[in-house]
């Protein structure tokens, strides 16, 4: 893993706990693992979701020229 043992993610840790302080670092994780979650679904959901949303955007513009 990146060449990262215990011990630099243990100093690393550290390093974030005394530049963010310790009640701003549980909102920084939730937002990241927000992040993390909504570029995997957007990337296991994109091939099929973009075919979809081009058929329906094709399908408001039909209806709409029509009538």
């Amino acid at each position: 893993m990146f060449g990262l043992g215990m011990p630099e993610l243990i100093v690393i840790l550290i390093i974030a706990l005394v530049v963010f302080g310790t009640n701003r670092l549980p909102q920084l994780g939730e937002g990241l693992g927000k992040a993390i979650r909504g570029f995997k679904k957007g990337i296991s959901d994109s091939p099929d979701e973009i075919g979809k949303d081009a058929d329906k955007k094709d399908n408001k513009n039909n209806n709409v020229s029509k009538g």
